[in-house]
């Protein structure tokens, strides 16, 4: 019941176009009132459903979201940290629409979002270092290593061996200076 009527408060919000008030009060008003907005913004993302989510991505939530993450008040760090989170746990649903790419880490990556995240692993707050270290690692982590070009071990795992790549793996023209 609590469920369904929040959804239908989200709803009749965005349907009251208040979400891109919002977020301009997310981006530009003073700190005090961009907490508040920070809060209602990060709330929507944990209770909405995926098309409400979208749709505050939509209006631009991500930027202001992440310029949220170089404040001085660790609890409003946190908020941001999680708004991000629920937004980038749907865009790994929605990336197979995208051609495999969160397009929510994209966006955040656009804005420097990544940047200020990575920033956070050295966060005194160790509730912030472990959020932050948490999302890089779900949804930023490296690709798989491409495994012709690490070396192998020796059977005493003492040294490294390299093998010569195969010649036909050569460039077949010479250089030019």
């Amino acid at each position: 019941m609590y469920l369904e009527v929040l959804l239908l408060f989200f709803e009749a919000v965005i349907d009251a176009n208040i979400f891109p008030v919002l977020i301009e009060i997310l981006s530009k008003a003073e700190f005090k009132t961009r907490k508040e907005a920070a809060w209602a913004i990060t709330n929507a993302t944990s209770g909405g459903t995926p098309d409400q989510i979208r749709y505050l991505a939509m209006q631009g939530c991500i930027p202001p979201l992440c310029d949220l993450l170089t404040v001085m008040d660790a609890k409003i760090v946190q908020v941001a940290l999680n708004g991000l989170e629920n937004i980038l746990r749907l865009g790994e649903q929605d990336a197979p629409m995208h051609n495999g790419l969160n397009p929510y880490a994209v966006l955040i990556e656009e804005c420097y979002g990544l940047d200020k995240i990575e920033f956070l692993q050295s966060h005194q707050n160790m509730d912030i270092y472990q959020k932050a270290f948490d999302i890089i690692e779900r949804f930023f982590g490296s690709e798989e290593e491409d495994t012709r070009l690490v070396p192998s071990i020796d059977s005493q795992g003492q040294e490294y061996q390299f093998t010569a790549p195969d010649s036909s793996q050569l460039p077949v023209q010479g250089f030019e200076f």
